[in-house]
């Protein structure tokens, strides 16, 4: 098992940042948010988990072992890959999910692409006793850090990372432009991971 890889960021994409390790570039699945705390050249380490497949070898990263831990017991149930597992993660973090799973919160699953009703209800029984209880009280969003792309471009970034199209992307950022600009004149700098969960909640309810 690759526990994790340390080294400077070679590359940022949608959905992968490649880390040089040895003079190797490893390429690394990671969540929108993992991704927006990652700067070009500089170190970086990543918890990760390597997904084996008969004809695929797929590394994925976390910000810290707590994440990953989560993403291990999230894939193992039912019906639910690797890739749902990561999407979940990039809408909840683990004690948020933690927290939505004590509390039976089907909405906040639905909240995540890929999860209906009825699937959610299927996950929250069978997380119930496999997440644990929230290690604290669930702090707020951290604003992502700021970088050289403006909040629209880390936006809809995250969006077509979780598996949304271009275009309902695009269509989502309009739609949360307003409290962006309201957040900008109130803090200086628009809050992406609040206005994620804002953006996901307008594509749940147009879908």
């Amino acid at each position: 098992m690759i526990a994790f890889v340390q080294g400077p960021v070679a590359a940022v994409s949608s959905g992968v940042a490649v880390i040089e390790v040895g003079g190797v570039g490893m390429a690394v699945q990671c969540t929108p948010n993992t991704l927006a705390g990652l700067r070009l050249g500089e170190p970086a380490r990543l918890a990760t988990s390597l997904v084996v497949r008969e004809d695929s070898l797929t590394l994925f990263g976390f910000a810290d072992d707590d994440e990953r831990g989560i993403f291990e017991i999230l894939q193992a149930a039912p019906g639910v890959g690797p890739k749902l597992a990561q999407a979940i993660l990039g809408v909840h973090s683990p004690d948020a999910l933690r927290a939505a799973v004590a509390g039976g919160d089907e909405k906040a699953l639905v909240a995540v692409p890929g999860i209906g009703k009825a699937k959610a209800a299927k996950l929250l029984l069978e997380y119930k006793d496999k997440l644990g209880a929230p290690h604290g009280a669930v702090p707020a969003q951290k604003p992502i850090a700021s970088g050289p792309a403006p909040w629209t471009e880390q936006l809809h970034s995250a969006l077509t990372g979780l598996g949304y199209a271009p275009r309902e992307a695009e269509e989502a950022v309009a739609a949360v432009t307003p409290e962006a600009e309201a957040q900008r004149e109130a803090q200086g700098t628009p809050d992406v991971g609040a206005l994620l969960r804002l953006a996901l909640r307008g594509l749940n309810r147009a879908r």
